[in-house]
C-alpha cells in the first residue's frame, strides 16, 4: 500500500519540474488531500485548524515531508513547506520562511513535533 510520501515521492520522479516551485508542490500536496491550512498561535504552543477550529499540540502532529525553497535572486524567498497530519487524520500544509525571516512562533511549535518524515526524491 502507498504511503502519502510514496505518492509524493514518485510524483517528483514523473515530473521533477513540477517539484521545483512552491506553488507546484502546494498543488500537488493537495492533490494527496493535504486541503488545511494550518496556523501556529503566537505562543507557539498550538497548531490551529481553522476549517474545523480544532486546536493540536506537536505531540498530536506528524510531519509527513517538508520541502525547501530557496530563491534565486533574494533570500526573502526562502521558504519551507511542511505536509502535516493530526492524530484525527485531518492533513494541511504549514508555509514558512526560513533563516532569518523565520516566523518565531513556528519554529518553536516544529522543534517539538517527535515524528518526522522525509522522502527523498531520486534525482
Amino acid at each position: 500500500m502507498n504511503t502519502i510520501q510514496d505518492n509524493l515521492e514518485n510524483d517528483a520522479q514523473e515530473s521533477p519540474d513540477s517539484m521545483n516551485t512552491l506553488s507546484s508542490l502546494t498543488e500537488t500536496a493537495l492533490r494527496k488531500g493535504f486541503s488545511e491550512n494550518f496556523s501556529v498561535d503566537k505562543s507557539g504552543k498550538l497548531l490551529k485548524a481553522p476549517s474545523t477550529g480544532n486546536s493540536y499540540h506537536p505531540q498530536d502532529v506528524k510531519i509527513d515531508n517538508f520541502y525547501r525553497f530557496e530563491g534565486a535572486s533574494d533570500p526573502a524567498d526562502n521558504a519551507i513547506l511542511y505536509c502535516l497530519e493530526t492524530n484525527d487524520g485531518t492533513k494541511g500544509m504549514l508555509i514558512d520562511s526560513y533563516g532569518h525571516d523565520a516566523d518565531a512562533a513556528i519554529s518553536e511549535f516544529i522543534k517539538k513535533v517527535e515524528e518526522i518524515h522525509k522522502t527523498e526524491a531520486e534525482g
